[in-house]
């Protein structure tokens, strides 16, 4: 289930605490809450919190997003809105770019100028890697991976991966 927590912190997490038998975990989407709504978040058993652009906006965002364990965070585009822009703090983590046109002279295998495209979730990947200091971003991505899987598939979970994520999956320590 994807759940919206805009400027709700403290009655989201008290609603979802007190509901939460009645679904088996869900994701806080695009969230953009305090430091202190994420840890409440993640005091919520099997609660994700989705980032994209809007999550990435200032340097206190990327902060808070720094703090979330890789193993309770999914990554999202919320295409066409919530692109990462070049005046967002985490656009220094942006290390991929696609050619882009206006809408009216649309050429295929272009993106739209102007409009976030599901292919860009490799831009949050890339900020969300770079503001928790991972280098090895193709780890993170299969976290990330996992977690969706995890809550949404939870019958087709690759062992390995479950491993992995017992593990500790990808962390700052291992990856600096």
């Amino acid at each position: 289930m994807f759940l919206h927590m805009r400027a709700a912190g403290e009655d989201f997490s008290e609603i979802v605490s007190q509901n939460l038998y009645r679904f088996p975990g869900g994701v806080t989407h695009s969230f953009t809450g305090t430091a202190e709504e994420r840890d409440k978040l993640l005091s919520i058993e099997n609660m994700f919190i989705g980032i994209n652009g809007c999550s990435l906006k200032t340097k206190e965002n990327l902060e808070i997003v720094g703090g979330i364990p890789a193993e309770r965070m999914m990554i999202e585009t919320d295409s066409p809105y919530c692109d990462i822009k070049n005046t967002h703090a985490g656009i220094q983590f942006v290390k991929s770019i696609w050619p882009s046109k206006k809408k009216e002279k649309y050429e295929p295998g272009l993106t739209v100028k102007g409009r976030n495209e599901p292919c860009l979730v490799r831009q949050v990947l890339e900020v969300v890697a770079g503001c928790k200091g991972i280098a090895d971003i193709e780890g993170l991505s299969k976290t990330l991976y996992h977690n969706t899987c995890r809550l949404f598939f939870p019958h087709d979970i690759d062992a390995s991966a479950d491993a992995q994520l017992e593990s500790g999956g990808v962390t700052a320590e291992q990856n600096s």
